[in-house]
């Protein structure tokens, strides 16, 4: 009797377990996918996207979408990456990108799309009209964060003498490098770009004149120095239009 109630009860219990000889109930526990789990179920299949966008800020490029997967890189903020591939995953919505040469998965929040083209050639503005404007603003204060007349750093030169002709720049020296394009044969009016001054990596930027020589502003004021200077010389990266 004894036994048959036992067997009873055992059978209504709704958690999932054993019985063990010595009478002892052992359970499974029962574990919860994890969220991650949840997303990588519910990630979709890429699909086709392009365009350029540049990040917003200093942003890991992974292995595959998803903040868990390796990354590959980080890129830093203002890198131009060209779009070619979009999925979700979760909620999120993740790009493939081609960018330093390499390709990977970065969150699009972290993007914003890439400004049109700016030419310093271009028949809008006249070359010499840049040059004009840039050589008009020798001798005024180098001042770090500066945008005005009052003192310039060396993008915020770039960015004001080509606002004075109708051209609108990004403010930083690594944006303005994002938005425009490497040039083997410099014209008057072109950016040029330096690496590795106070900072590894792209770091300032000036306006090609002509006869080897940019007018900038670095050092102490707005002045005109030659691609020959052996300061400015080993730093010279590229001509951009």
């Amino acid at each position: 009797m004894r036994k048959l109630i036992f067997t009873l009860f055992a059978s209504t219990m709704i958690f999932s377990g054993t019985i063990s000889a010595a009478g002892a109930q052992t359970t499974t526990p029962v574990t919860a996918p994890s969220s991650e789990l949840v997303q990588q179920v519910s990630a979709a299949k890429a699909t086709a996207k392009s365009g350029t966008f540049v990040t917003k800020y200093n942003s890991n490029v992974r292995v595959d979408a998803g903040i868990h997967n390796k990354r590959i890189l980080t890129a830093k903020k203002g890198t131009k990456v060209t779009a070619t591939h979009q999925k979700k995953y979760g909620s999120q919505v993740w790009y493939k990108v081609n960018v330093n040469g390499k390709t990977g998965w970065i969150l699009s929040t972290l993007l914003s799309p890439s400004t049109s083209k700016v030419s310093a050639a271009s028949t809008s503005v006249s070359s010499s009209s840049i040059v004009s404007t840039a050589m008009a603003l020798r001798g005024i204060p180098y001042k770090f964060g500066g945008t005005t007349t009052a003192g310039f750093d060396c993008s915020g030169f770039t960015q004001y003498v080509f606002k004075k002709n109708g051209k609108n720049l990004t403010r930083t020296t690594l944006t303005q490098f994002a938005e425009t394009d490497k040039v083997t044969t410099p014209k008057v009016g072109d950016l040029v770009f330096f690496a590795n001054t106070y900072r590894p990596g792209i770091s300032h930027v000036g306006i090609y004149i002509g006869n080897n020589q940019f007018v900038h502003s670095g050092g102490a004021k707005a002045e005109v120095r030659s691609l020959s200077d052996s300061y400015w010389g080993p730093k010279f990266h590229s001509f951009r239009r």
